[in-house]
């Protein structure tokens, strides 16, 4: 690699840091305590509240309504994590899209031509996406994380459902107790209801915040239960069985889909040592008689 390559991409990282701690220090206690206050709020909220000040009405101009509105989604699928607050992505973006458009242009300058400049608008679009990549990354794990966790914290419900508890108080019970993003998304449905949201609302707003297959089942199971009387205890039992059923499945589909993966790396790279382990000696022999 060239010193001029590396000097650019040593200038652009520079950039990216530079403009990183302007926006981190320039009041971050004030930011933090707006970012706490309007935590779980939609993008369009927290953009005319102002959160973020000067650095998220600069993205602001630069990211369309439908992109603010895309990656707000994918912050709250990944748990709206506090490192990783709504205003910092969205400055972020138009920071990582310029330090790969100037890393761009260093490299076009050193090896000009259709396929550098092709290169450059390719890099310039993954950088300007990279939030969006990480923020979806981590609401995939989630969810899998979610979904596996569901058929113990049910199976916990059930128990003290059974035992005498109140519904609310068996989620209070299995949300203090257990660990996870489950168990924080269970505190956070108890503490939209004791401030006044109805039922039905926060359950819907569990099924928005985590977007779940399984656990959206659960949801309306809950809601028909309270709408037409049933017990809460058999809702919580055939639940139970059922999640435990489909996870049994799903760890069966992935052994039985372990053989044809397992096919291409077989034929590409221990067959060809098998046969060279066999057939060597064979080959060899026959070229000393021969």
């Amino acid at each position: 690699m060239s010193p001029l390559t590396l000097a650019s991409g040593a200038l652009a990282a520079a950039l990216v840091l530079a403009m990183w701690a302007v926006l981190t220090t320039a009041g971050s206690s004030t930011r933090q305590i707006r970012d706490n206050l309007g935590r779980g709020l939609t993008a369009d909220v927290v953009v005319e509240n102002g959160r973020g000040g000067s650095g998220l009405g600069f993205a602001r101009r630069l990211t369309t309504p439908k992109g603010v509105a895309r990656l707000d989604r994918l912050h709250s699928l990944a748990g709206r994590p506090a490192a990783w607050p709504l205003s910092r992505l969205l400055a972020l973006k138009p920071l990582l899209a310029g330090a790969g458009l100037l890393f761009g242009l260093f490299l076009l300058s050193v090896s000009p031509g259709g396929r550098m400049l092709a290169l450059v608008i390719v890099l310039t679009g993954v950088a300007y996406f990279v939030p969006d990549l990480l923020l979806y990354s981590r609401g995939i794990e989630r969810q899998k994380a979610i979904g596996l966790e569901l058929p113990d914290t049910l199976d916990q419900m059930m128990i003290a459902v059974e035992a005498g508890l109140g519904f609310e108080s068996a989620m209070s019970r299995a949300g203090e107790n257990g660990k996870g993003p489950l168990a924080e998304e269970i505190l956070r449905t108890l503490q939209d209801m004791r401030v006044g949201m109805p039922r039905k609302e926060a359950y819907l707003a569990l099924e928005e915040r985590t977007n779940v297959p399984d656990l959206r089942a659960f949801t309306r199971s809950v809601i028909q239960a309270d709408v037409y009387g049933i017990s809460i205890s058999t809702v919580l039992r055939t639940q139970a069985n059922e999640m435990r059923l489909k996870r049994r499945m799903r760890a069966e589909e992935q052994a039985m889909k372990i053989p044809v993966k397992i096919v291409m790396p077989l034929m590409l790279l221990i067959l060809p040592v098998l046969l060279i382990a066999i057939m060597g000696p064979v080959v060899l022999g026959a070229m000393e008689l021969f």
